[in-house]
């Protein structure tokens, strides 16, 4: 099993910045690739970034590219979501997401942190 614990959220103007961190533990060996997610009240999930375990490949949904950086810090197991230039419309719960070796898909899931935007 893995376990994942997002921390960084909370409240923001717009325009300003906030760094999530997705602090993966347990069988981390079995991760392939991280991912943020997000959503916002009355709306679906929507895929925010992505990267490989290892650090590579970073990309992102076209709304968030050039505001977001994914990135991930190895000594750490620990992802994180820089996320800069906030606008209202980014105000969601943010949930990190681990695809394993053995799935091929997002198997694991932290429980969510809301980012708040005010304009």
């Amino acid at each position: 099993q893995v376990q994942l614990v997002e921390s960084g959220g909370g409240w923001v103007q717009a325009g300003g910045s906030l760094r999530l961190s997705c602090a993966a533990s347990g069988r981390t060996l079995s991760i392939i690739a991280m991912g943020w997610f997000r959503q916002a009240p009355g709306k679906e999930r929507e895929w925010v970034a992505a990267i490989q375990w290892n650090g590579g490949n970073p990309h992102y949904a076209d709304s968030v590219k050039g505001r977001f950086t994914i990135s991930k810090d190895n000594a750490k197991n620990t992802v994180y979501l820089q996320m800069n230039s906030l606008k209202a419309e980014d105000t969601a719960v943010y949930s990190c997401g681990a695809i394993s070796k053995a799935g091929g898909r997002y198997d694991y899931w932290g429980q969510g942190t809301q980012v708040t935007v005010s304009s």
